[in-house]
């Protein structure tokens, strides 16, 4: 496999478990891209199905399709690690060995990062699917959202309210990828985290308003049955990197929402030894000290001088509320506010 000129070799990494049903999808998917320079680097963490032979099928068919053994590692980072050490290609990709992908998929992302190069992380839509029944409502309104923030281009804007690039529906130069740490951090959610670093190393997202992935809705997917994913607020991973990257301690520190998000975070905060303001509009906690802090109203909020704002408000009207109340009080996004949830 080579780099012919003006199509880049693109790597897909993919971890692969026990996804027997749905694995020969995935892989004519794959096979059935209009960009053709690819190639598939597939790593087995110790299947107990038949995914061995059908991975071993499609590679003796297909010779872009390279086929590993993950050996001593377990789990899917670990996994993603050995795949990326056989990467030969100048750009990557990531995939989920149970999904598949619209034929444009990767012709789209190579054509729209090679308009802005290295230094870009190209990202778009995803569209969930199930085989039977229905996909869940939860997985439908982070869809929604996921495809607003690529539609909108609103990644760091939104980065602390939830996971803004699904693992699967990026691309990024090797260079690139390197340089933010690749896999190498065992920590999950993996693909939340590597949205982070591509923060942290300040990385532009072009987001494409098209659908580049089509993702399985299943009831045995890890988020649903992982202890990593059990708490899908990820408040601990959020904070660790507010206070590498945004948090200004010469600042007051503003704490919006009383409800269960409220109260975890509270407790965070103090963890992290931080003095921090409560508001809400609940005019029974109001007045009330909880964890050592006096909950105020949210209008007391204009009279602290440059707050940093951080809402954990999970109702969806009232998000959309305490936007229009930050605007008029001439508050920006990233400049003094933040969704947490």
């Amino acid at each position: 496999m080579t780099q012919i000129e003006n199509r880049p070799l693109v790597s897909i990494i993919m971890a692969v478990k026990d996804t027997e049903p749905y694995l020969p999808a995935c892989l004519d998917s794959i096979i059935a891209q209009t960009y053709t320079n690819w190639e598939l680097i597939a790593v087995n963490d110790h299947s107990s199905d038949k995914t061995p032979e059908i991975l071993a099928k499609y590679a003796a068919k297909d010779k872009r399709i390279r086929v590993f053994d993950s050996g001593d590692h377990f789990k899917l980072i670990p996994t993603l690690q050995v795949a990326h050490k056989q990467i030969r290609g100048t750009l990557i990709n990531r995939m989920d060995s149970d999904d598949k992908m619209p034929d444009y998929k990767l012709q789209v992302l190579v054509d729209e990062w090679q308009k802005h190069g290295k230094g870009t992380v190209i990202a778009g839509g995803t569209e969930h699917f199930v085989d039977e029944g229905k996909v869940g409502d939860g997985f439908l309104r982070y869809e929604r959202w996921l495809n607003a923030v690529a539609r909108q281009g609103t990644h760091y804007q939104e980065i602390y309210r939830e996971c803004v690039i699904p693992s699967h529906c990026w691309i990024i130069h090797k260079d690139d990828f390197k340089m933010v740490g690749a896999f190498d951090p065992i920590v999950y959610p993996e693909d939340y985290d590597l949205c982070f670093r591509f923060y942290r190393h300040g990385l532009k997202i072009v987001g494409l308003d098209k659908i580049l992935h089509f993702w399985r809705d299943r009831s045995n997917r890890i988020s649903r049955t992982w202890e990593e994913y059990k708490d899908n607020r990820y408040f601990g991973l959020k904070l660790h990197y507010f206070y590498k990257l945004d948090r200004d301690k010469k600042r007051p520190l503003v704490l919006w929402g009383a409800g269960r998000n409220g109260k975890d975070m509270a407790k965070l905060l103090h963890s992290f030894n931080d003095s921090f303001h409560w508001v809400c509009d609940n005019p029974r906690k109001i007045g009330e000290v909880v964890y050592g802090v006096k909950m105020a109203h949210f209008d007391t909020v204009p009279k602290l001088e440059n707050p940093q704002i951080m809402i954990v408000v999970s109702s969806p009207d009232g998000k959309i509320e305490i936007r229009e109340q930050l605007k008029n009080w001439g508050k920006s996004p990233v400049k003094d506010y933040w969704f947490f949830a």
